[in-house]
């Protein structure tokens, strides 16, 4: 009964994994649905669609392993984090579409609290910087704009919760109400130093604490899956957002311990061990898991536009049939051209913050062409990550930490070229593994641990394995060049 039911449920597709004892995958499913853009800057999903493919995918990946129910040991989940949601307790009725993570409607709430003096009482409570990315302003949009909400909120009627909660709630038929710590660190809610919601953060945004799940440990009991949904009970004992579960997918456990995901932003994650460490540079402090009742704190970079920028050469400018053409174009690129893109395409995020500049490109000649962009998107994301990096270790080294070594996963990992530009920007080892489902096997460490058919921290992070190690090869004078021009390049879209 080792194997263990992983669900990856991610913002433009769902996935379901199904693992071996020895974390090997035996079988997966994935299943795209719909978004939806209502107005300028609006992002939603139908709550239907993420339940809906999230069970088909399960059914779907059972199925093809061939793996007998009760070889199932138990589930994890993961998940898009901040995503918002409310629903009726009574019926389970969601009251609206999900509001996503990207969505920013509530800039203007976040603006006038800044201008309020708020602030610096988000950053002491939640280690979050007061923006619309958080859970917190869209749940506060949804309790004054949805007809009826407040006062079946004020009744006890309604419940809140991030992705993974609905999904829990769902899967037990409506007896659990509850999420994990990494995704309550998420939502502006938490005091992630005190360990629970925050009443003074519920005060500030008017939201009635009763809509609130219980917060339970990332390896934990979330209750049993209806006997209906896949032929018998099934316990779910493992969750954590995504960015958390690549953490522990890539076995980032000890101290200084770095990874980095890129999807389509780009998310780096420092651990920082049972110390919460406050960024002085505009980064995020957040939970990297917890444990037996233990947080294990991190510092958290966001960047917006990292594996989106080849989709933007693809669907935008069309030089582009597939990703995978993208490195052998840029391989062809004249290299006596510096061609520089800020890809700020939805903003900047980390350690800039500044949502509403655009993207630029710079140094353009007569002779640009399809390589020369296809190479400047691809060392964006390096330049993006130095700048997180560099500003991860002055906090870190600033409380007394030191540098390590970047595991890597996500799709543009698989990029050599833009692996190698990474290590010679970072003038450090970028190591990618030998199982890039980090996301998902995170969770299913998680799960497998409870469940107690996998091993512990120690031996599990003897199973990681480097696919390959990039280490730096650049000219140090051509690396400082180099970055100095990306750097006036952000400064001057900045002033734009």
């Amino acid at each position: 009964m080792g194997h263990i039911l992983a669900i990856d449920q991610g913002t433009t597709s769902t996935r379901a994994i199904l693992f071996d004892a020895q974390a090997r995958i035996v079988a997966k499913a994935q299943e795209e649905f719909a978004q939806h853009f209502p107005a300028s800057g609006w992002v939603e999903h139908e709550a239907a669609d993420l339940w809906a493919s999230t069970a088909a995918t399960c059914r779907a990946a059972i199925e093809r392993s061939g793996v007998p129910i009760s070889e199932i040991a138990g589930i994890g989940i993961t998940n898009q984090r901040e995503t918002t949601l409310i629903w009726d307790r009574k019926t389970g009725q969601p009251l609206h579409r999900a509001i996503v993570w990207q969505d920013r409607r509530t800039f203007d709430l976040c603006r006038n609290l800044v201008a309020q003096g708020h602030g610096d009482t988000v950053t002491a409570r939640t280690g979050l910087l007061l923006d619309p990315y958080f859970s917190a302003t869209k749940l506060k949009w949804l309790l004054d704009n949805v007809e009826g909400a407040r006062d079946k909120a004020a009744r006890g009627e309604l419940a809140f919760g991030t992705v993974d909660t609905w999904l829990i709630w769902k899967l037990t038929g409506g007896r659990v109400h509850a999420t994990d710590a990494t995704n309550a660190a998420r939502t502006m809610l938490y005091d992630i130093r005190k360990g629970r919601w925050s009443q003074t953060m519920c005060d500030m945004l008017d939201i009635p604490m009763t809509v609130l799940p219980e917060v339970r440990d990332c390896a934990s009991d979330f209750g049993m899956t209806r006997a209906d949904l896949f032929g018998r009970e099934i316990p779910i004992l493992g969750v954590a957002g995504d960015q958390q579960a690549a953490t522990v997918g890539q076995a980032c456990f000890e101290t200084g311990m770095m990874k980095s995901t890129y999807g389509t932003g780009c998310f780096a994650l420092l651990n920082t061990g049972d110390t919460p460490v406050e960024s002085k540079n505009r980064l995020l402090t957040t939970i990297a898991y917890q444990l037996d009742g233990k947080p294990t704190y991190a510092l958290e970079g966001s960047i917006f536009v990292a594996g989106a920028v080849v989709q933007w050469l693809r669907d935008g400018l069309k030089i582009i049939r597939d990703a995978g053409e993208t490195q052998p174009l840029a391989e062809t690129a004249d290299e006596t051209q510096n061609v520089v893109l800020v890809p700020a395409f939805t903003g900047l995020g980390a350690p800039y913050w500044n949502a509403e500049c655009r993207g630029a490109i710079f140094g353009l000649t007569r002779n640009s062409g399809p390589a020369e962009l296809a190479r400047a998107a691809l060392e964006s994301v390096a330049f993006q990550t130095r700048d997180l990096v560099d500003a991860m270790h002055d906090d870190w080294q600033n409380s007394g930490g030191g540098q390590s070594v970047l595991r890597v996963d996500g799709g543009m990992s698989a990029s050599n070229f833009a692996m190698q530009f990474l290590s010679d920007m970072l003038d450090a080892p970028v190591d990618r593994p030998q199982i890039t489902e980090t996301t998902a096997l995170g969770a299913a460490w998680l799960a497998g641990h409870r469940a107690g058919v996998w091993p512990d921290q120690g031996e599990f992070a003897k199973t990681w394995a480097v696919e390959r190690a990039f280490t730096p090869a650049i000219d140090p004078d051509l690396r400082a060049q180099k970055y100095a021009a990306w750097r006036r390049a952000v400064e001057a879209t900045l002033s734009f």
